[in-house]
């Protein structure tokens, strides 16, 4: 079997951590964790092109590269010495003031300020994490192994693209930056719930693109050709969450809409790489 497109890039994104770790071990010793588990991600990708994969392999083939990547995530803080890189908010928050005139993630909720708007943006920030999965759940579920290994390539790049720039220009965003909300705004259930994922499992230095806005309006659009209803849903989802990534004051302005910025570009280089390799393009 020959490497799918995924797997080609996420080879390439594992190559580039496993380069930038053995940079950086002197500095961060931790980091050789990320070498080593990039190191044997690269095995199993190997692994995928044996040509004894069955029908269910095939599918769990598509889906792998995605999981694990996501899986990845908290190598980040292994790569910047859990902090310790030097981060750009000096420079994003003078772009934010320039584009907006003010630091709008600081002062939205101060100036709007609605206990009710509170929970349903937290609700769909929180919906991210099930909203992301759906393309891919859809085309496992219909065994619709082209949509899969298209809607898989789309997210891997979207992940790989900001994953990539939280690396190497790594920016903590105001959760980390910023007083937390007063009490009255985080005293709902979505809230709590997102505060807790947050401080389990949050990467210090990945707020620049948003990656929650990118691979959720990703998802949309994968999603959208195959069901309308369900993909209009994640539409909905999506543009509450681009709002409410900067109301609830995760993300800076700029950081949302970069990340609505990364989800069009990768959505197109993605028809445009498959369409030149000849491959199945779904929904055209």
């Amino acid at each position: 079997m020959r490497p799918r497109p995924s797997e080609w890039l996420l080879g390439g994104y594992a190559t580039v951590v496993i380069a930038t770790g053995l940079v950086r071990m002197d500095r961060y010793p931790a980091a050789a964790w990320a070498v080593a588990a990039h190191g044997l991600l690269l095995v199993l990708l190997g692994l995928f092109q044996s040509p004894r994969l069955g029908p269910a392999g095939r599918l769990l083939r598509g889906a792998a590269p995605f999981i694990v990547l996501l899986a990845l995530y908290g190598a980040l803080d292994l790569l910047s010495g859990f902090g310790a890189e030097r981060t750009y908010d000096v420079l994003i928050r003078q772009w934010e003031r320039g584009l907006f005139g003010h630091e709008i993630s600081a002062e939205w909720w101060r100036r709007a300020p609605s206990p009710f708007w509170s929970s349903v943006l937290h609700a769909a920030y929180f919906a991210y994490y099930f909203v992301v999965p759906v393309p891919i759940l859809m085309s496992i579920v219909r065994r619709d192994e082209p949509r899969l290994v298209f809607a898989s390539f789309a997210l891997m790049a979207t992940f790989v693209v900001c994953y990539l720039w939280f690396i190497f220009f790594p920016v903590a965003g105001p959760y980390y930056e910023y007083v937390r909300p007063d009490a009255w705004f985080t005293a709902n259930g979505p809230a709590r719930a997102v505060y807790g994922v947050l401080e389990r499992g949050s990467s210090y230095g990945a707020a620049f693109p948003s990656s929650h806005v990118a691979a959720t309006w990703v998802a949309a659009a994968m999603t959208w050709p195959a069901s309308r209803p369900v993909g209009g849903a994640l539409i909905v989802a999506a543009g509450l969450l681009t709002v409410g990534v900067v109301y609830c004051q995760m993300h800076y302005g700029i950081d949302a809409l970069a990340g609505v910025i990364v989800a069009a570009m990768v959505v197109s280089a993605t028809r445009w790489i498959f369409t030149s390799a000849g491959r199945t393009v779904p929904g055209n």
